[in-house]
Order: structure tokens, then C-alpha cells, then sequence
């Protein structure tokens, strides 16, 4: 008699890619990039990809009313290290500044409702954020998820709505502060657009090159 359970993977092989090593940036990156979205716009917890197991995990539930207005992941075998901290540098003639040491962060713009994270869809960046937090480069690639039927027509951050940028700078320098308080942590010195978002996620590429290497 077979056994019912002899067909079952061992469970000592991984048999689920690693989101940020096990996946590429895409074929045609960065005119077109996978991205591991982890939070989407109904989370009122923060998620976060463990970088050991590769799992989704709860950071910590929101302190405040804040939801983020976009999903909102990274672009897979990428590193905010040494180059976009220097490209942060080169373009805000600050000094001092450092990678954050995480995967490049994306914000997917769709019409659809999409209700949970721990996903991976394709996008197309059409902008950015420089944000630094502290002495950190943070950058925020915004992209829209390919073939969205109304914001797939977009394809430069200069041809959204301005209160769509508006609402996304409002998220990331208010998200951590609580109400009356300002600490002017985080900041974002530029918008800027598509060809630039390609310059800073080429450069996310070589640093994770070299992280790996």
C-alpha cells in the first residue's frame, strides 16, 4: 500500500522562491520590474518581509490612522547601498548620507482593488521620491501596475494628478509622527521622473550585485 504521504516535498528543501533573492527585477527591468508588494491600502498593520525566511511578517500594528494610498513593496534583487546613497548625495549636495539597507522600495498605482499583500505583480516606474529618513536614502520608486486600464496611460510622475503626489508626500513624511508632533525625520527633497527612477533602480541593482558578491 502506497504510502498517502509519500508524495509531499521534503520539508527540508525550500520550495517557495525567497521574495527578494529568489525572484529577479524582471527581464525587462527597469523600463518594467516585478515587485514583492507587501502592504496594500486597506492594512491598518505594517508588513514586512522577514529577510531571513523570506515570510511576511507583522512590524507593528499602525499607531496612528494613516493607510498607505498605494500597495506598496520593492523591486526584488535590488539594495539601497553605496551607489543611491551617492546619487542621493550627488543630486541634494548633502553629506553623510547612507543606503538604508533594504530593498528598493516601490509604490504601485492601480484601479484595482487588490486586498491583500504577499504577492508579486509586474509595474512600470514612472517616477520617484528622493526621501531621506535621518541620514538614510529611501528612496520611493512610483510605478503602475502594467495594463491597469486607468493609470496604465500614465507614463511620467509629472502626468498624475497633483493630488495624487500630494497624497502619497502627505504618507511617508507624517506616517511615523504622532498627532501635533513634527520630528522632520523624514523629508523628501525631489520628485522626479521616469528616467531618473530607471538611473536609481539600475544603481539599487549593482548595490545588491555587491551585497551578494
Amino acid at each position: 500500500m502506497t504510502d498517502q504521504y509519500s508524495a509531499l516535498p521534503d520539508p527540508k528543501t525550500p520550495h517557495r522562491a525567497h521574495p527578494w533573492h529568489g525572484v529577479s527585477a524582471g527581464e525587462h527591468a527597469p523600463e518594467q520590474v516585478n515587485c514583492y508588494i507587501e502592504i496594500v491600502p486597506t492594512d491598518t498593520v505594517k508588513y514586512e518581509l522577514d529577510k531571513e525566511t523570506g515570510l511576511l511578517k507583522v512590524d507593528r500594528p499602525q499607531k496612528f490612522s494613516s493607510l498607505c494610498p498605494t500597495l506598496y513593496g520593492f523591486i526584488p534583487q535590488t539594495y539601497c547601498g553605496h551607489l543611491v546613497a551617492e546619487h542621493c548625495m550627488e543630486k541634494t549636495k548633502l553629506k553623510g548620507i547612507d543606503g538604508d539597507h533594504d530593498p528598493m522600495d516601490i509604490c504601485v498605482l492601480t484601479e484595482k482593488t487588490i486586498p491583500r499583500g504577499d504577492i508579486l505583480l509586474s509595474a512600470i516606474p514612472i517616477g520617484g521620491f528622493r526621501m531621506i529618513d535621518g541620514n538614510e536614502a529611501d528612496d520611493k520608486i512610483i510605478a503602475v501596475m502594467t495594463g491597469d486600464f486607468v493609470y496604465g496611460q500614465y507614463k511620467d510622475v509629472s502626468e498624475l494628478p497633483s493630488h495624487v503626489v500630494a497624497r502619497l508626500k502627505h504618507y511617508f513624511v507624517t506616517y511615523k509622527e504622532a498627532p501635533n508632533e513634527s520630528s522632520h525625520q523624514v523629508k523628501i527633497t525631489h520628485t522626479y521622473g521616469h528616467e531618473e527612477a530607471y538611473e536609481v533602480i539600475r544603481r539599487s541593482q549593482k548595490d545588491y550585485q555587491t551585497l551578494m558578491s
